[in-house]
């Protein structure tokens, strides 16, 4: 195609007009006719038919009726024309198409030329990249055997420093005072004989020859010193008036790894030290705890003797008795009252002896007792954290506070054979208690053992001192003890005392036993109480004898708290028994023959004609006319005789209202057998009307 153009040069010249003639190059082009043939297969057809039937080109043919050879003779002319524009396209674009093969013939060059430079460059490259991974390989090497050198110039460094001892060390150890900076250097010294001691590649080294005894002589040295620095400290303790817990808390723990140094390097020294400790403290304790007691015994006030019992007769007690005044005017004896407070007091403060006694005041022993114990909590609970902290065990506790535990002892030992204040005893149990909980609480045991062996001592004390209580009831001399006195008697006003302050005193505790117990003592004065009153002649007399000490014991019972306890519950039931019979003795008393007409004839139905005998108007009229002519004075008898009978007046007017009330019962129902009775409305003019006997009634029940 290129010779075509080379061949027909167009000028430039002469204009568009004059085109190449591709008639006269190309020559004519002719379609011959299909020509018949034999061969042809037609198989198919019909197939093709049907197919074409559907194409658009060949039904817009079929339409216009045109001869499908003359159609394709169109085709083909067409195509051939079409191709004839195109070369011709392609022979006005030949300068253009000459221009861009010399182009790219020129980048041919160049990128040859490119391809040969960048040859040269990756020769150069590889040969760089094999020089960076010699010096990659160098560099690897290098940083090995510095980290190999670091490594050994660590452990010789770390070996210089442990095993060197630098002079200035030397003179601390040996000439300098004991303090902190003492302390510090003591921790160095400890951390080199622990290498020289532990280290095994200490054993073959040169320079262990030369370090070791010097080390030993500065062991020995530092031992030595801080030995007659503890024993220093601990004469220090031994000195009167001395405050034990600020100096542990201010000197003595500033040093405690001084005897951590000496556990370790020291062990023979250390044992010694301690034991020095424990005998020192042993004895500061005892001493100081001696002397407290001594101190406190001077406030001691003595609440009760052998023969202070609920049953005894205070006749028979002396009145010269230790200068006190008879049992009878002293309730303290059994009556709780302020001393239950100790109890909320159970936190505070120990008395201070001397301060205590410039108040010339004394106290029960039970708050002695608290004192003593409130001491005895705070110095072992600080005593036991001390010796946790400073000597790192707490075994030690039970060597040092050996004796003061048994100058307690001896001191309780002696008191409690000679206590017979049964309240008193179960104070002091219930302080062993609280005192158990606060120790607990704060997580300290170090006095679980001994509070136990207190509180197995005061129950065993308490037990008998309540049965001496109880016997005293169930022995007590009836004839000795009875007054001709119907009002509450003074055994009866002790047990009630002493009751209501166990129960109080059991309120948070619930102790079964003392449940018991109070139930037998209850089961005693019951008897006693029957006893007693069985001595009066008259049986009403009896009965308000009851009455006003169940009213009584009641009544101090409700003080011990709002609960009703079983003995309240006790003590009430009988009162309500007993105030049923007095009731019906005062009313037999001035309302016999009604009461007696009401219980047997009121009941009987005269329409029936069961009875033997018929109520008649005769039989009823002298009952009701006497009735009618003194109930007003019998009314006021009774109420006179009630205010007279009873000391708890509230008591006596509940009784008067009962007895006029049921009073109205009966005269109610003697009004209704007056209806039944033939005739008996002749009597009505007689009758004293219901609502005068109710006014009479509230008129009374006003005064309360």
């Amino acid at each position: 195609m290129t010779e075509v153009a080379s061949n027909q040069p167009v000028d430039a010249n002469s204009g568009r007009g004059h085109l190449l003639d591709l008639g006269a190059f190309v020559g004519e082009l002719t379609v011959e006719d299909d020509l018949p043939s034999d061969d042809i297969s037609l198989e198919g057809l019909e197939q093709e038919l049907q197919d074409c039937k559907t194409d658009d080109v060949v039904a817009t043919i079929l339409s216009k009726g045109t001869k499908l050879r003359d159609y394709t003779k169109d085709v083909e002319n067409n195509l051939r024309q079409i191709e004839l524009d195109s070369i011709e396209d392609y022979i006005k674009e030949s300068d253009n198409l000459v221009s861009l093969h010399d182009q790219i013939h020129d980048c041919d060059t160049i990128l040859s030329q490119m391809e040969n430079i960048l040859s040269g460059f990756q020769a150069e490259i590889g040969s760089i990249s094999s020089d960076i991974k010699i010096l990659q390989e160098k560099s690897m090497d290098m940083g090995l055997k510095l980290k190999n050198r670091k490594a050994a110039e660590s452990k010789l460094a770390k070996f210089v420093e442990d095993i060197i001892v630098p002079p200035r060390m030397i003179d601390i150890i040996v000439d300098g005072e004991v303090n902190e900076e003492y302390m510090r250097t003591l921790e160095i010294l400890s951390k080199k004989l622990k290498f020289v001691q532990i280290d095994a590649m200490l054993k073959t080294s040169k320079a262990l020859n030369d370090v070791q005894p010097e080390l030993e002589k500065l062991r020995q040295k530092a031992v030595s010193k801080v030995f007659d620095f503890m024993v220093q400290k601990l004469n220090a303790l031994r000195k009167p008036k001395t405050n034990v817990q600020i100096l542990q808390q201010s000197i003595l723990l500033k040093y405690k790894y001084v005897i951590q140094f000496l556990k370790e390097h020291g062990k023979d020294v250390h044992v010694d030290v301690r034991a020095a400790y424990i005998d020192t403290m042993n004895k500061v304790l005892s001493t100081k705890i001696r002397a407290y007691i001594q101190a406190l015994e001077k406030l001691q006030l003595d609440i009760a003797t052998s023969n202070d019992l609920i049953g005894v007769d205070t006749r028979s007690t002396s009145l010269f008795l230790r200068g006190r005044e008879p049992l009878k005017n002293r309730s303290a004896v059994f009556a709780l009252g302020e001393r239950i407070n100790i109890l909320k007091e159970i936190d505070e403060s120990a008395l201070i002896p001397h301060i205590a006694e410039a108040s010339t005041k004394r106290h029960p022993y039970e708050v002695l007792f608290r004192s003593l114990h409130k001491l005895l909590m705070d110095t072992a609970a600080s005593e036991y954290l001390f010796c946790d902290e400073f000597f790192g065990e707490q075994s030690m506790f039970y060597e040092i506070f050996a004796g003061p535990f048994s100058v307690i002892e001896e001191h309780l030992n002696t008191i409690l054979p000679n206590c017979f204040d049964a309240i008193g005893l179960m104070l002091m149990i219930r302080i062993i208690y609280q005192y158990r909980l606060i120790m607990s609480r704060k997580r300290i045991p170090c006095l679980d053992s001994y509070l136990d062996k207190v509180n197995i001592s005061l129950w065993p004390r308490f037990k008998m001192v309540f049965d001496m209580h109880l016997n005293s009831l169930r022995n007590a001399n009836v004839r000795t003890l009875w007054e001709d006195d119907v009002h509450p008697h003074y055994v009866m006003r002790r047990y009630a005392e002493f009751t209501a302050s166990l129960i109080q005193l059991n309120v948070d505790y619930g102790d079964g036993q003392l449940e018991l117990n109070l139930e037998r003592l209850r089961m005693a004065v019951d008897d006693l109480l029957v006893k007693l009153a069985k001595l009066f002649q008259k049986p009403k007399l009896q009965t308000v004898f009851l009455i006003n000490n169940c009213d009584m014991t009641i009544a101090v019972l409700k003080e011990a708290g709002p609960e009703g306890s079983k003995i309240q519950m006790h003590f009430e039931e009988l009162l309500k028994s007993n105030t049923s019979i007095y009731v019906e003795e005062l009313l037999m008393e001035h309302f016999s023959d009604l009461i007696k007409f009401v219980k047997i004839r009121a009941s009987e139905d005269p329409s029936s004609g069961s009875s033997e005998r018929p109520i008649s108007v005769s039989e009823v009229e002298p009952i009701i006319k006497d009735f009618g002519s003194r109930w007003k004075a019998a009314i006021e008898l009774m109420h006179n005789d009630v205010i007279t009978s009873f000391s708890n007046f509230l008591c006596g007017m509940e009784i008067l209202r009962a007895a006029l009330t049921q009073l109205l019962l009966y005269y109610t129902r003697l009004s209704d057998c007056m209806k039944r009775i033939a005739g008996g409305s002749s009597l009505n003019k007689d009758l004293v009307s219901i609502s005068s006997i109710m006014y009479e009634i509230r008129k009374y029940s006003r005064t309360f």
